[in-house]
Order: structure tokens, then sequence, then C-alpha cells
């Protein structure tokens, strides 16, 4: 029998063996290029708002923001509604979330609840001067805020700027103390929910946020012959876009510059701002939101 001269055996087992190698690394290194795009799908960023409307409201509004974020961001984005107020708060505090349209309120409370980790990005240029609306039935006989002594009224959200905090500090204001001069103080949990309570004869009066109440005048869900505003607030600051302070300064950034973009002048940006009830995003700062701070202990919201 014959044999292999000895180097062509020692040759064949290099090669046997270094092509043994070269298939471990190279299925090594195949098995890399999937990993890429599956992190990259990993990548989710979270939006969240204070549930002042109900839920398929809530969804309508946002969901145009949500794909233009997605586009611009080059990254997935999901909006997820939360049950109740404090359920936002505590998503950004924990950073759950990446980040939510808070009523002026709820930012101040996740600010206190975080330590002062949490930053406002972008406001509605219209937050600069909100107001909120009070209520009533036509026939009530209710004009003054003094003719609410004695009557069963409606707020909001207890968590809620224009729907509470804001309306109680000017009845306080005004010698009025709900918990003693209302015969019911109620709680509806979001304004269109106070305004149906109005509407079905279930309070007799009732303050929510003043752009609300005009989209259900404009939309026609409301007669104004018998449901009509007797009073309006003085302005304050109120709604945000907060982001929490870990958040990357990069992403931060772009976050608030496609914010800042968006403009009535095109379709897009016209559907995500009318949707929002805007006219255009501004730049905005914590200490615009000191006063609410300062109501929400003067009133008894804030220990």
């Amino acid at each position: 029998m014959l044999r292999k001269p000895l180097f062509l055996s020692r040759l064949h087992r290099s090669l046997v063996s270094n092509f043994s190698s070269f298939a471990a690394i190279a299925a090594f290194l195949l098995a890399l290029i999937p990993a890429a795009p599956a992190l990259a799908q990993q990548q989710v960023f979270k939006v969240t708002t204070i549930p002042e409307e109900a839920a398929t409201e809530q969804v309508r509004k946002f969901g145009p923001i949500t794909k233009y974020l997605e586009r611009v961001l080059n990254m997935k984005v999901e909006f997820t509604p939360v049950n109740d107020y404090p359920a936002a708060v505590e998503a950004l505090v924990n950073k759950q979330v990446d980040m939510v349209w808070f009523g002026g309120f709820t930012h101040v409370q996740a600010q206190l609840r975080s330590g002062g980790k949490i930053v406002p990005i972008a406001q509605r240029e219209e937050d600069t001067q909100f107001r909120s609306v009070f209520i009533t039935l036509a026939d009530s006989g209710i004009k003054t805020l003094a003719d609410l002594k004695g009557k069963q009224v409606s707020f909001g959200s207890q968590s809620s700027t224009s729907g509470h905090l804001m309306p109680r500090s000017f009845l306080l204001q005004a010698k009025i103390d709900p918990d003693k001069d209302f015969k019911r103080v109620a709680y509806s949990g979001a304004h269109d929910a106070t305004i149906a309570s109005v509407v079905g004869g279930r309070v007799d009066a009732a303050a929510l946020d003043i752009t609300v109440w005009r989209k259900f005048v404009d939309e026609k869900k409301v007669d104004t012959n018998k449901v009509s505003v007797f009073f309006t607030t003085p302005g304050f600051y109120n709604y945000n876009w907060s982001v929490h302070a870990d958040m990357p300064a990069a992403l931060r950034e772009r976050v608030t510059k496609a914010l800042l973009d968006l403009s009535m002048a095109n379709p897009e940006g016209k559907e995500i701002l009318t949707l929002n009830r805007a006219t255009k995003y501004i730049a905005t700062k914590s200490e615009n939101y000191r006063d609410l701070e300062t109501a929400g202990r003067s009133a008894g919201l804030i220990k």
C-alpha cells in the first residue's frame, strides 16, 4: 500500500485545521450580521399623555405625531394611553416612557416626585396664556362664581391644571372654598366627561380646559343654547411635552427640534397641530411652571 509522503500528510492536516478555523470564524461573523437590524428594532421611543379625554380620542389625536416622530427620529415610536393622571407622572418618573404630554400641574408633580429630573422641552404657543372656563345649564340661574355656593360642582381629574388646580385657585381668591361652600364636589376624571356631567344634569356647574370646550362647540357636540360659559379665568402657563433628564442630550435635541419644526404651512404639520389644538410649538423651561407649584401649595394640593 502506497503511503503519502510525510510532507503531504502534514500539509493536508494543516489545510484541514486552517479551513476549520476559517469556517468557525466565518460562521461567527455571519451570525453577527442579522443582530444589527434586530438591535435597531429594539430601540423604541415611547410616548404617552395625561388622559384628559377618552382613550379613543387620545389615540386619534396623537397618532399622526407618533408617525411623524418615527420618521424624523428614524426609530420606532409607540404611543400608549394610561388610565389616569398619576399613571402618566409615574411612567416618566420611572422612565417607563420617554416623553409625556403633561398639563402644567402634572409636570410640577413629576418634577417634585423625581427630585427635579423632569425637563419640559416644548409647549403650544397657546399655553403661555391658558384659561379655564366654568359652564352651567342656561336655565340654572348661575351667573357668577358666588352663585356656586350651595351647588353641586364638578372638576376634571384632581391632578388637572385647567380642570381643577387653577379653577380651585381662582375660587379661593374669590373667597369661595369648594370644600366648605359647595353642596358637593365631584371629579369627572376628564374634560369631556365634565361637559357630560353638566349636560346630563348630574351637577349644577363645572370647570374645564377652554380648548376642549371650544372643540366641543366647534364640532357641535354641545348645544350652547342649553349649556354656556359663565366665567373664564385669567391666563396661566399650562401644557408641555416633558422628557426625563437622563435622556441623552443628542436625542433630546432631536426631539425638541422635531416638535418646534412643525408648521401649519404643510399638510402634515397642520394635521398634527390642529389635532393638538395648537398653532405651533415653542420652547419652554421649568421656571414657567413655578407659579403653578405655588398655586398647588396654596390650594392644599401639594403638601
